[in-house]
């Protein structure tokens, strides 16, 4: 059996990677976090292969509750084949993103920094235990294009831009730190293109002269990128159609 753990799985991302990996291989168990399990679609809560847990990315005690929950569900030496981290905060209701210096707001920057790194950090020190078994493994951090320094042209987004691209720090420490720990392994960032969702859907407007996906087809493009990883790949950020991107 197969074992997934995607953080975000209420999320349009998460819950559609979670779909597709139930639909492609019945050999596949998900084990989905998200902030309330009562939100994840039906179609997640009825399946018998995917458990739900509650988890918030701006809780410090989260991760570890996490962990004292797998130890009832999840054998260590069987461990995770794939830890994919899909949460991600762009705007909320008194949150939105920055057009110039003069909007930055140090609690919607503390938030970015919760949900969009830092959960991504301490989820991947509790699970730890689950990733020292002996085959292949990847560890995966769903980023953004827009969280490259080199790639940046246009400014603004500060909160989210500055997370993102902390996330991908931590991707590449971690590809570091963790081949020596729990090798053979590929600890990647992924950017996943624009996909409708609830974290785009205040741009529909701007976004009418880009390639948007559904969900269900940015699902499909990551999985392809992820079965095609090796630990050659391991430290990349790595963009929707497996091209590389600059950090």
């Amino acid at each position: 059996m197969k074992q997934v753990v995607i953080a975000g799985v209420s999320g349009a991302i998460g819950g559609a990677l979670a779909s597709r990996l139930l639909e492609r291989d019945s050999q596949t168990r998900v084990i989905g976090l998200c902030r309330d399990p009562e939100n994840a679609p039906d179609a997640l809560r009825s399946d018998q292969r995917i458990t739900l847990l509650p988890w918030d990315a701006e809780s410090s005690a989260a991760p570890g509750a996490i962990a004292e929950a797998l130890e009832s569900l999840l054998n260590r030496e069987e461990g995770i084949d794939s830890f994919i981290y899909a949460a991600g905060l762009l705007h909320g209701p008194d949150m939105f993103p920055e057009k110039r210096l003069e909007d930055l707001d140090p609690q919607s920057m503390a938030r970015a920094f919760a949900v969009n790194a830092t959960g991504f950090g301490l989820l991947t020190q509790a699970l730890l235990p689950w990733l020292r078994h002996r085959a292949f493994k990847r560890v995966v951090a769903i980023s953004a294009k827009v969280g490259s320094i080199t790639d940046n042209g246009f400014g603004g987004w500060y909160a989210y831009r500055s997370s993102k691209a902390a996330l991908n720090m931590l991707v590449r420490n971690l590809s570091i730190e963790l081949p020596r720990r729990c090798k053979p392994l590929a600890c990647v960032s992924l950017h996943p293109g624009t996909t409708e969702s609830a974290l785009s859907e205040p741009f529909s407007q701007s976004l009418a002269k880009l390639n948007v996906h559904t969900p269900e087809e940015t699902a499909t493009n990551l999985l392809e990128v992820l079965d095609g990883l090796g630990e050659d790949d391991n430290g990349k950020f790595l963009s929707w159609d497996g091209t590389e991107l600059p950090w």
